[in-house]
């Protein structure tokens, strides 16, 4: 068991034959890519880019007001043991760490799905930006609702 087995939501993503490095583990800079993707499935395509055609985990961004852009502020990540390739897609479940102030900080959790076991866990801070007003949007109570059920513990102190 795992310290978020019961928290946010799983997504599944494909692993790239060339996300292999020489050692014959994922590559770190395409772990970030992982996590990007599993952020994407859970909360959705952000407010004004590409065409969602699935619905998200969690129904975030579709409460954002139109032109709000979701960067990221920040990504921290810990490597605990190699992710070796599979032609299978990895399990990642993603939860809510905090949505408060002007900031949602996501934990995401990598699990081999042949041995079981966590490779991967992470935090990626986001911030919602309006360009025409050139404000950050703050995380409203309503918002605040819609995360609250996916919501887990924090991964780094």
């Amino acid at each position: 068991m795992t310290v978020t087995q019961q928290s946010g939501v799983l997504c599944r993503v494909p692993m790239r034959w060339g996300d292999m490095d020489p050692y014959g583990h994922v590559n770190n800079v395409e772990v970030v890519r992982l996590l990007e993707e599993a952020r994407i499935a859970a909360l959705g395509v952000p407010v004004g880019t590409g065409h969602e055609v699935e619905a998200p985990l969690i129904p975030f961004f579709s409460v954002l007001p139109a032109g709000t852009q979701a960067l990221i502020t920040e990504n921290r990540i810990k490597y605990l043991r190699s992710l070796e390739y599979r032609n299978t897609p990895v399990e990642v479940r993603v939860w809510v760490v905090s949505a408060r102030g002007g900031a949602l900080t996501l934990g995401f959790e990598i699990t081999d799905v042949v041995s079981r076991r966590a490779c991967v866990r992470a935090e990626t801070q986001l911030a919602f930006f309006v360009p025409a007003t050139g404000t950050v949007l703050r995380i409203t109570p309503e918002q605040q609702e819609i995360l609250a059920p996916y919501s887990g513990p924090p991964l780094f102190r």
